[in-house]
């Protein structure tokens, strides 16, 4: 029954309709206040408010638009580079502890720097969202190159191949499932980022919304940027889960 994917999805639901039903219970208990939790009919008010102003479809796409193109620009030259640190030696030795250390660098601590270096426009943010998406990348692809399996690699070689060729013929198929891993991270890591570049002067977002509504007092809106975050994360990482079954089936 567990290989369903009907009975998979309806297990995935249990728990979500669990906790909307404890969520609804302890407000119209009044355990907490309406500024402490906000009931369900509360943060779906502020949902209608919104769309109604024709203000929430354009915070979602704007942090949508932002993620992806973070997360394309991070992910792109984590393989990059990633590739590099796992095939050369020396690259790893020259580069690896530098990397490291950045990847040890909180995401706000990059705020300052970007604000001074990019501005306040999107280029800061989506620079910010890019380094958050790098590193996952970089980590799993490093690792999984160096690992795979020399036998495999002399057998190639044996056919002629070398190089770019012997990379995208042979030692990438190899590990695209360690590939998709550190995407998936990077995917989720972005949305995360995604809340720090938008401290940087915005106007628009999910993660403005979020500041925006703490500042006002607003729990209601406040809970809602943070349940979209959540389904719109899930959705983003649901649909590149389809892309790894294709690339899986297709060069793994």
């Amino acid at each position: 029954m567990l290989t369903s994917r009907w009975t998979r999805a309806g297990l995935g639901l249990v728990v979500p309709v669990l906790v909307l039903a404890a969520w609804q219970i302890s407000t119209a208990a009044g355990i907490f206040s309406p500024v402490q939790l906000p009931s369900p009919s509360a943060v779906y008010t502020a949902a209608a408010d919104l769309i109604g102003r024709g203000q929430l479809g354009n915070h979602v796409a704007i942090s949508t638009q932002r993620v992806l193109i973070g997360f394309a620009a991070g992910g792109l030259l984590g393989l990059a580079l990633g590739a590099v640190l796992g095939l050369s030696r020396l690259a790893d030795i020259l580069l690896g502890p530098m990397i490291g250390a950045l990847r040890a660098v909180p995401s706000l601590a990059w705020v300052p720097l970007l604000i001074l270096w990019l501005k306040i426009g999107e280029d800061s943010k989506i620079t910010l969202i890019a380094i958050g998406a790098f590193f996952p990348v970089f980590t799993t692809v490093s690792l999984a190159l160096r690992h795979v399996d020399r036998n495999l690699v002399e057998a190639a070689r044996a056919f002629g191949l070398n190089g770019l060729k012997l990379l995208t013929t042979v030692q990438l198929p190899a590990v695209v499932p360690a590939v998709f891993s550190g995407l998936r991270l990077a995917l989720a890591q972005s949305w995360l980022f995604l809340v720090a570049a938008e401290l940087i002067a915005s106007s628009m977002g999910l993660g403005f919304l979020l500041t925006d509504s703490q500042n006002n007092g607003r729990t209601d809106r406040l809970l809602l940027a943070i349940i979209l975050l959540a389904v719109i994360g899930k959705i983003t990482d649901a649909l590149l889960g389809l892309a790894e079954k294709k690339a899986v089936a297709k060069w793994a």
